[in-house]
């Protein structure tokens, strides 16, 4: 007997049935409107995404389920996609029906080391009394305000050298806004010569040839952390066929690190103008800047300049520019995961190759740089190559900023010679150690860049130097120990830093960091087996955190065996 299969629609319905709403949560009417308020006629193009989220957490102090929801139809992006993204930022609260939503102001506590050396836990739990359940008090991984710790963020305002007194000040003095003493704004920075430069390569005064051999012949390297040579970049960026795009790094979220934000708090177009250069020199159609969420007055500064800039170009066809927000996520300090992240995804940084020099944001040969890396362009390529190459110390050439904190009596950013050891920096850039303070370790490259013992502080400090002690310069953040703290301590504050920002993609990061903190919180360490789980993240783990987060503990290990006895 021969059979016919009968499609059951066939047999039962021949009508196609459409889905009246998108999968998952049905869309609140009022919550649309809230949202499509708020988005005022913005473009709902998918890499806004965390632009629209940043506009619903600020405007209602958390994200609710309702509101998710609505943005994903809003948007037209599947609600599991919204979701993913919001909770992947440590920015975002989001609120599940029939949760309490969180305090209706957040005080946000600095631990990193530098803060936690000068007093942070003691503020922690000390201000939840103090403020009462009206506020939420948070501890917060470093948020760039090392050389002024312990600091905090009221709302999105920051206190330096934060007491509980001037952090209840804060709390009720409500927002509040102020351009930094000595801010050069484009008037001023134009009286001085500022675009001059810019419209000479524009106009064709000086070519680009010329441009790429002043900067290869200066040996200016990306000071975001890799090094990697600049004019090299720009001539590897330039030979890509276009369209090509431009996305600049200032998420700075490295603890000990703050050079980039001073910079940006007094003279954000000199940065604007090597930009620009760069911009015009590799034939770049639009620029992306990424800016750290913790950075709230130089977001403001940074837009009114650039609107600026907008009414009264200093050149014609300048490339737009777009400033992104990032969210709280060290890792989109890493160039791939930034690129994610403008796209407006989860900052997860991609398996290479491909570099972003060939397939970077959206898809796109992509010149990536770091904020002080531009901010040489200008005064490079005015003074010469031989200019910067002038400067130096110990067999090495150049300048360096360090962003300088810890124990000694002038934190901050000092401009000095590439190859100064830690001794000269302290005492002829800092005032020496703390009265009754002896120097006893530093970090000579923040929370990645290991820790050296103070009889090994004739190490010249630069690029390629201090590889062979099992570290590395990163993008010079020192951060300077005493003899009244400890190398063990150091560690666990940096490997709690990094379990808390690794963004879970891969095993030996994930799980790594988590293990590692748990052995080093014992009494008595492990070693043969802390030594395995160090090679296994450094060997396997998909990007930079994962691979040198192991350093603070193998340094320890290795220089100071005496705290482990």
């Amino acid at each position: 007997m021969n059979h016919r299969i009968i499609p059951i629609s066939s047999a039962t319905d021949t009508r196609v049935r459409k889905r009246q709403a998108p999968k998952g949560r049905r869309v609140d009417a009022a919550a649309l409107a809230q949202v499509q308020a708020l988005m005022g006629g913005a473009s709902s193009q998918a890499d806004l995404l965390i632009e629209h989220l940043h506009k619903i957490q600020d405007n209602f102090g958390h994200l609710s389920a309702a509101h998710l929801a609505a943005l994903a139809q809003e948007m037209k992006m599947p609600q599991t996609a919204v979701y993913e993204v919001a909770s992947f930022y440590h920015h975002f609260d989001i609120v599940k029906e029939g949760d309490t939503a969180p305090a209706p102001l957040t005080v946000r506590v600095c631990d990193g080391l530098s803060c936690e050396m000068a007093g942070a836990r003691d503020l922690l739990a000390r201000l939840p009394v103090l403020l009462g359940r009206a506020v939420r008090v948070l501890a917060a991984p470093c948020i760039g305000r090392c050389e002024q710790a312990p600091a905090a963020v009221v709302g999105q305002n920051p206190v330096p050298n934060a007491t509980a007194q001037a952090i209840q000040a804060k709390v009720d003095a409500g927002a509040t806004s102020h351009v930094p003493d000595g801010f050069i704004d484009l008037a001023a920075y134009q009286a001085t010569g500022g675009y001059a430069l810019l419209q000479q390569c524009v106009s064709g005064a000086k070519a680009v040839e010329a441009v790429l051999d002043t900067l290869e012949n200066s040996s200016l390297r990306g000071l975001g952390g890799a090094g990697f040579p600049t004019g090299r970049k720009w001539r590897i960026v330039r030979a890509e066929s276009g369209p090509r795009l431009m996305a600049v790094n200032i998420d700075e979220g490295e603890p000990g690190t703050f050079k980039d934000r001073v910079y940006l708090e007094r003279d954000p177009h000199r940065f604007i103008e090597g930009m620009l250069i760069a911009a015009w020199a590799v034939g770049i159609d639009k620029i992306y800047i990424y800016l750290r969420d913790e950075y709230h007055g130089c977001r403001h500064l940074l837009q009114a300049e650039l609107a600026k800039l907008r009414l009264a170009p200093p050149v014609q066809g300048m490339p737009a520019i777009e400033l992104r927000r990032g969210a709280g996520a060290y890792i989109c300090g890493e160039e791939s995961a930034m690129i994610e992240s403008i796209e407006g995804k989860r900052g997860m940084p991609r398996l290479r190759p491909p570099y972003v020099a060939q397939v970077g944001l959206f898809g796109r040969p992509t010149l990536e740089h770091n904020f002080e890396t531009l901010y040489w362009v200008r005064e490079i390529l005015e003074k010469g190559a031989e200019w910067f190459t002038a400067h130096g110390r110990n067999g090495r050439k150049g300048l360096r900023s360090f962003s300088v904190s810890g124990h000694v009596k002038n934190p901050g950013v000092k401009l000095a010679p590439a190859g100064i050891t830690v001794q000269e920096l302290i005492d002829e850039f800092c005032g020496g150690m703390l009265d009754g303070h002896t120097l006893y370790a530093y970090l000579p490259g923040g929370a990645s860049g290991g820790i050296l013992p103070a009889n090994l502080n004739n190490i010249p400090l630069d690029f390629d130097t201090l590889q062979p002690y099992g570290c590395f310069i990163g993008s010079a953040a020192v951060i300077v120990l005493s003899d009244k703290y400890s190398a063990t301590q150091a560690a666990r504050n940096m490997m709690n830093f990094f379990q808390h920002e690794s963004c879970g993609q891969c095993t030996p990061c994930r799980v790594g960091t988590a293990k590692a903190m748990h052995l080093i919180l014992q009494p008595k360490w492990d070693l043969p087996l802390l030594a395995d789980l160090s090679q296994v993240m450094r060997d396997a783990s998909i990007c930079g955190l994962g691979q040198a987060a192991p350093n603070p503990v193998v340094c320890v290990i290795k220089y100071f065996p005496g705290e482990l006895a």
